[in-house]
């Protein structure tokens, strides 16, 4: 089972702007003081020069575009609606905020199928949301696809019994922990695992100085070294300039790309640089716009397509 593919889907923002509804316990979230038609000309502008960086490595980019009529502030975060899976199936998941779920689009399935993808089944968590329970796709879980572990920092966006429920329908192991951030002397959740670390083929980053149980810090430290994996921790600090918020893919001839944003990659010192410089190439762009008001980076602006293609 690969960890990496070769293949993403993004969604260009039409309407990129601050959502209010996620800012209530996305701590990464901050206003800019500009109009909204001026915040989206630039989140759309880092989006292409993005998509432009990956494809000239040779990843494969499904590039689908935000409908004009549907107010979607946070359109350019597929990952959290949607999973792709190498068994064909597809996972589409319960979201925290009322104005994502319409971010859900059934096009997006024929447009993967035009493509030559095979999607077998559908399986949806979505009424779950009537329920007030969430678990917000590839955001909440971090996957180890090789060792079938499911990493999990439990947050109001990431509901136990619903991981635990994904987990035997794909048949992962849970690895369930809580991480917290320091917002105004408090120790609060992280909204998303993905902000805090990243699993890769040979390494993981992640920051360790946000999971306060000593037990919990210990169990994921063994589940990770037990599958061979070079730690490569960050602090909270570079954390906060989403250096936890990467993504291993596969470009051409197969060469390993870790993508991140500028400012995560900023914040690395030579030493992290190094560690992940022995097993892959860093590709990052700049996408301070689409950080500073979505609060996600470049992790959350990518939907990994693992499905099988149909033979032709």
């Amino acid at each position: 089972m690969n960890q990496t593919t070769n293949t993403i889907l993004m969604v260009r923002p039409n309407g990129f702007r601050m959502n209010e509804q996620t800012a209530v316990n996305n701590y990464f979230q901050e206003d800019l003081d500009l109009k909204n038609a001026e915040i989206n000309q630039r989140a759309q502008q880092e989006f292409d020069d993005f998509v432009q960086k990956l494809s000239m490595v040779g990843v494969n980019v499904i590039v689908v575009k935000d409908e004009a009529n549907v107010d979607r502030p946070d359109a350019v975060f597929p990952n959290n609606w949607v999973s792709f899976h190498a068994n064909g199936n597809m996972a589409l998941y319960p979201m925290f905020a009322e104005n994502r779920r319409v971010e859900r689009r059934e096009d997006i399935l024929d447009i993967l199928e035009a493509e030559g993808f095979n999607i077998q089944n559908v399986i949806d968590y979505t009424a779950a949301e009537t329920e007030e329970l969430f678990l917000e796709g590839t955001g909440s879980l971090i996957l180890d696809r090789t060792n079938r572990k499911a990493y999990c920092a439990l947050s109001p966006r990431a509901d136990e019994d619903l991981l635990i429920e994904f987990c035997e329908d794909f048949e992962f192991t849970p690895i369930i922990f809580t991480a917290n951030q320091t917002v105004e002397g408090k120790r609060m959740p992280i909204y998303h695992t993905n902000v805090m670390m990243c699993i890769a083929e040979e390494f993981a980053v992640i920051c360790l100085d946000t999971i306060d149980d000593a037990k919990e810090k210990k169990h994921v430290i063994k589940q990770l070294k037990q599958d061979g994996k070079e730690i490569i921790t960050i602090t909270e600090n570079q954390m906060h300039q989403f250096a936890g918020n990467m993504l291993q893919v596969r470009g051409r001839e197969d060469r390993k790309y870790l993508v991140m944003s500028k400012s995560a990659h900023d914040s690395l010192n030579e030493h992290q640089i190094k560690a992940i410089e022995k097993h892959c190439t860093i590709l990052s762009a700049d996408l301070e716009t689409i950080e500073t008001c979505g609060g996600g980076s470049a992790r959350c602006m990518m939907a990994e397509v693992f499905l099988p293609k149909v033979d032709s």
